[in-house]
């Protein structure tokens, strides 16, 4: 298939810059999915709604399966300390995003050392050998007055990574996360266009989110408060929390012509066996799996594995490493149904929403999104793939 088979056109003032004031008075469009005698897809059925509403469309037995990945401030600010005849003095700023870690002592509370993939910002300046020191609140700067501030972190770059990426080496005291909650700000995808403030570190999380690991949100979760989610449990609906850490792969864009030349990033992804079991009664009892979102559809989706026993797909527990791809034609093994956000033109999860439904149908949803002005990306409005 080709990349401009998923294309749409969005005007720039829909994309949501700051989430809506209540998280479940967002929009939520309701896609309904009838199939006719010969198998394929009747017309397209919509309503317009509001998350809060998310609640009519669930029944007693479905069975919600969640994201429970945390968003770590994983966005640096810092400056190059440069070394030459004078000795080490301050230089240029520069920026680290923390995509991926490799290797940790977080756990002592003593003096530890962190290896991270990370991105760098100029890329060009900051090479193996180069040492980046990040201290203060908020910027993390080293400017000034502050020239003989004790740095909270120091990276040292060890080497280039994957795609641009440098692998670097943090030394500092105490506990990393701690000090990345004392310095470090959310990252913000690419096309909101402001700078991340308080607000974010609280509406960029799920309600629900545990596991520290995400440089992105599961952000279709983002529009369920606590209220909603218990009165979907006092409903009968069952609720089951997997993990994957979203990695910059989400925006990584697909630059092949041929959608299936394309590599995903690998992320990580772990399945309890309480959540494994509760998924697979459900499966065995023929009731509805709706995934909250594209990354717990495909950590669902990675783990499953048939079962000849009770001849149906089952979800093995544990932790693994995902890439994979979903796009049309793709055989569905767990989730029946969808709760997302609307995605970028030319995207992988556009694909993945395309191969659940159908990809001519979908871009006609979109259309109609764009039409009635919903907001899109990660502050924007639902849809509820029925």
């Amino acid at each position: 298939m080709r990349i401009e088979d998923f294309d749409y056109n969005l005007p720039e003032e829909l994309i949501a810059q700051k989430p809506a004031d209540q998280r479940d008075s967002s929009r939520l469009l309701v896609v309904h999915r009838d199939r006719i005698e010969d198998g394929s897809w009747g017309d397209i059925r919509t309503e317009h709604r509001h998350f809060r509403d998310i609640l009519e469309y669930l029944k007693p037995g479905d069975c919600l399966v969640l994201n429970d990945s945390k968003v770590i401030p994983a966005r640096l600010f810092g400056v190059k300390e440069v070394k030459d005849t004078k000795g080490k003095h301050l230089g240029a700023k520069a920026e680290f995003l923390l995509i991926k870690r490799v290797s940790g002592t977080d756990d002592k509370g003593d003096a530890c050392e962190d290896l991270w993939e990370v991105m760098v910002r100029p890329g060009r300046r900051l090479k193996p050998g180069d040492t980046v020191l990040f201290s203060g609140p908020g910027t993390g700067q080293l400017l000034g007055d502050e020239r003989e501030t004790q740095p909270l972190l120091k990276a040292d770059i060890l080497d280039y990574g994957q795609d641009g990426t440098r692998i670097a080496r943090f030394e500092y005291e105490g506990i990393f996360m701690e000090r990345l909650e004392e310095i470090g700000s959310m990252p913000l995808p690419p096309y909101i266009e402001r700078p991340s403030d308080d607000a974010d570190k609280d509406r960029y999380q799920t309600v629900y989110c545990r596991e520290e690991g995400s440089v992105a949100a599961p952000t279709a979760g983002l529009h369920f408060t606590d209220e909603l989610l218990t009165k979907a449990e006092k409903k009968g609906v069952e609720l089951a929390y997997v993990t994957l850490h979203v990695g910059i792969g989400t925006f990584r864009p697909v630059k092949v012509k041929n959608i299936e030349e394309h590599h995903m990033h690998f992320e990580e992804y772990s399945i309890s066996p309480e959540a494994a079991e509760t998924i697979n009664r459900a499966k065995r009892d023929g009731r509805r799996i709706i995934s909250v979102g594209t990354t717990s559809t495909r950590t669902v989706e990675s783990a499953a594995r048939w079962n000849d026993e009770v001849k149906c797909w089952q979800l093995k527990a544990g932790s693994g490493s995902t890439g994979i791809f979903i796009y049309p034609g793709y055989e569905w093994k767990i989730t029946d149904s969808l709760i997302t956000n609307f995605h970028l033109p030319k995207s992988t999860l556009i694909m993945l929403i395309s191969a659940l439904y159908d990809r001519e149908k979908i871009l006609e949803v979109y259309e109609k999104a764009v039409r009635e002005e919903y907001r899109f990306f990660s502050y924007g409005d639902a849809m509820f793939i029925e």
